[in-house]
Parts: structure tokens; sequence; C-alpha cells
């Protein structure tokens, strides 16, 4: 029984590679939707699979600034940076004062950040702070681990929706390190869905909610949720031009949508599967 399940694990992860590359290679050379624009910023909604910025070891990959150099304006920079597999808003300064207004606000932590997180687990307490120093994982190059010589780090949730054994939270970071609520998350058990770093790497699949799920003969089940299901919603920080508060929205990528709706039907406490 425990090398069937295993073999479905692996199975199932498979199938969600497969669903991930096949959805950054139809996107590919596509500049994401503008979320919003004046003549000092631009922010765009970008999609899981993309990076923001050259990758140290390999700059040919493609990524959202050479693709706003290369159809917009070169003189464009991203003011921070999301993970590859996070979606939801990038914030980009159109001018040199913009970026140093606007770079000086995010080291300040003075920009509001909410992300919305679905995770494999349901946390102790419903609303909380989670606080670890986080480090390199010199084992494991570009990730990180949790660490007493670390950086402190900070982030606060909240429990949106929950269900039997997921949660949908919204997370704050408080201080920006990288993969900080991915870490975080993972740390008290309630990894991201689809999180191949620090969680199972495994999507989710209706089978694993519905009781009487019958697989099609021949075909292979794929995935509700195949890539990250962690989302930059808002940034909300002061205009570099104006000096008013600007608050930008991302909705919800339609894969995360279609995730909850079969987790609303199958995965609520009072729910017969």
């Amino acid at each position: 029984m425990a090398a069937k399940t295993r073999k479905e694990t692996k199975k199932r992860l498979f199938l969600c590679l497969l669903c991930f590359f096949a959805a950054k290679l139809s996107g590919m050379s596509t500049l994401p939707p503008v979320i919003y624009e004046d003549e000092w910023v631009i922010a765009f909604d970008k999609p899981s699979g993309l990076l923001v910025a050259p990758d140290r070891w390999d700059p040919e990959i493609e990524n959202l600034i050479q693709l706003v150099h290369d159809r917009l304006s070169p003189h464009y920079f991203n003011v921070h940076r999301i993970d590859k597999d996070t979606s939801g808003i990038v914030l980009c300064a159109k001018t040199k004062s913009a970026l140093d207004s606007l770079s000086g606000l995010f080291q300040a932590g003075r920009v509001r950040k909410h992300y919305v997180a679905l995770t494999r687990g349901v946390p102790a307490e419903e609303k909380g702070s989670i606080v670890r120093k986080l480090a390199p994982d010199p084992r494991k190059p570009g990730l990180m681990r949790v660490w007493s010589g670390g950086k402190r780090s900070e982030t606060e949730y909240e429990v949106r929706e929950k269900f039997r054994r997921y949660a949908l939270m919204d997370v704050r970071p408080l201080t920006g390190r990288t993969h900080q609520i991915r870490v975080h998350l993972a740390a008290i058990r309630c990894p991201v869905v689809c999180d191949a770093f620090y969680g199972d790497g495994c999507g989710l699949f209706l089978s694993q909610l519905k009781r009487r799920y019958k697989q099609k003969k021949n075909e292979p089940e794929r995935p509700l949720i195949g890539r990250l299901a962690l989302h930059a919603e808002s940034l909300t920080f002061r205009h570099p031009g104006t000096g008013k508060e600007v608050q930008l929205h991302s909705p919800l990528p339609r894969y995360l949508e279609v995730g909850l709706k079969y987790l609303r039907r199958f995965d609520t406490p009072s729910v017969s599967k």
C-alpha cells in the first residue's frame, strides 16, 4: 500500500511539472497585463513561472524586465521582486527619481505587501505572527532555511477560509527575506500548495478531495492546481510624484479560483465526500 501511495505521489508531481512547463511555454514572450500606469510608475500582473529580473546563473532565461525593455522602454526598472513561481503585482519605476523614492520606501519597510496563500495544512491559531531567523541553506544553493544565526524575519498571517486539510491565508511579510513566506509557512507545518522547495511539490487533485472520484480510462488526472499557490494580491505605497497613497490590487489567478471552488465543495468540515 505504501509503495502504491509513493507511486501515485510521484505521478502527481510529474503531472504538476508538465502543467507548469506547458503554461510557461504558452506564455513566453508575452508582456503581462498592466494593472496601473502613470508618468512615474507602471505595475504588472506577473504570472507564475516568470522571473522578475535576469537570473544570476543563467541570464538568458526570459524575465519580466527584459520583456519590458524590449517592448516598452530600456529605462524602466523593477523596484522590488517576487519569486519566479509567485504570481501577482510587480511595481516598476519609469524614472530614476521614482526608482530612488520607491526603493527607499521598500528598504524602510513603508510599503504594505499583502499575499494570499493556499496551504496544505491548517494552522493551530487562525491569526498570528511567525518570527523565525532565516539564512541561506548551505546544502541547497538558492534556498533558505530557519537558523538561529540567521536574520530576524517576521510574517503576519490570518486564515481567510478554512477547509478540513487546507487553508486560504492572508499573509503580510514585515521583512523582506528571500522565500520568507514559503519558509515561514512550512515552519508551522502549513507549506504552500505545490511548493517543490519547502513542501512536497504536489499540486491539488480532485481525487484527493472526492471520495468517489472516477478517473477516465487511459487518461492521466490533471491537477486542479499545478503551480505554486502563492499570489501577491495587493501593494500599498506613497506615490513618488504626488505623495498620495496608492493601493494596487491583483485578482486571484484562475487556477487558484478553480481549486478553491472544489475545496469549498468537497473539503469543508460539514461535507461528506
